[in-house]
């Protein structure tokens, strides 16, 4: 009778071990390892805090939800898109590197260009106002040499025998003839087809009306002047006169004449 017992007993011991056996081989597998793997593993030191640190890390994996399965998709096409707009970002500052050694070439360009037709209006201008005041001297300098894009031109002008610093101390006469010497410089500098003057020497008296004179008959040899006037030496002094008039019928009528300055005499056109 005590050997069927222990018999039984053993058959109990059996099944609870086939049980827990059976148990902790689904549990070894809903790891995601593998029979084999598991048992290379080395027995955990202390089964208890093993078995803790499972169920936490289990109640960690069960906090972050359902996997999303269609997150590497959603990865891949963020990435793609990601590179695609570095590759436009690296475009466009290879295009903005360029742009920049274009408009510092440009630049240097232009500010060349500018000093060097600065300086031969700043040549002319001397020589003009010589010209147009004997013996008196006139330049022209920037006011921020340093900045071309940004600077300014200061007009430095003194006729013989005054000790004048500001152009605002010039008489009326002075300032014309100053303004028109410096339009002259840059006309002799780059001369274009015609010249448009209206009333230029309105402020001028019969001397400094001679000088101007002058000036426009040597600025005539390379270029043709439209000069309205009512000075009569301006006009003793044109090749074609226009005038225009009102007559009694309110409406105007332009007369053209040219002086035949071989015999002096006028010549309707």
């Amino acid at each position: 009778e005590k050997e069927k017992d222990a018999a039984n007993q053993i058959s109990v011991e059996i099944g609870k071990l086939e049980v827990q056996v059976q148990n902790a081989i689904e549990a070894i597998l809903a790891t995601g390892a593998s029979l084999d793997e598991a048992l290379t593993l080395p027995e955990p030191e202390d089964r208890e805090q093993a078995e803790r640190l499972a169920a936490s890390l289990k109640s960690q994996l069960e906090a972050l939800g359902p996997v999303n399965a269609v997150a590497m998709d959603e990865y891949e096409r963020l990435k793609e898109r990601a590179d695609y707009i570095n590759e436009q970002v690296a475009d466009l500052e290879a295009a903005r590197t360029s742009l920049k050694k274009i408009i510092s070439a440009i630049d240097r360009k232009m500010r060349s260009r500018f000093l060097v037709v600065f300086d031969r209006v700043n040549q002319n201008f001397s020589e003009i106002f010589s010209m147009l005041f004997p013996g008196g001297h006139a330049h022209i300098e920037l006011t921020d040499p340093d900045h071309l894009s940004e600077t300014g031109i200061e007009i430095v002008a003194q006729p013989r025998g005054k000790r004048i610093t500001k152009m605002m101390l010039m008489s009326g006469g002075e300032k014309s003839l100053t303004a028109l010497a410096l339009l002259f410089a840059v006309y002799r500098t780059r001369t274009v087809p015609f010249y448009v003057f209206d009333e230029v020497e309105a402020a001028l008296d019969d001397a400094n009306l001679s000088k101007l004179l002058d000036a426009i008959e040597q600025l005539k040899e390379t270029t043709q002047l439209i000069v309205i006037s009512h000075q009569r030496r301006t006009m003793e002094q044109a090749d074609v006169l226009y005038g225009v008039s009102m007559q009694a019928d309110g409406v105007s009528h332009v007369v053209s004449q040219r002086l035949d300055k071989t015999t002096g005499k006028v010549v309707d056109i």
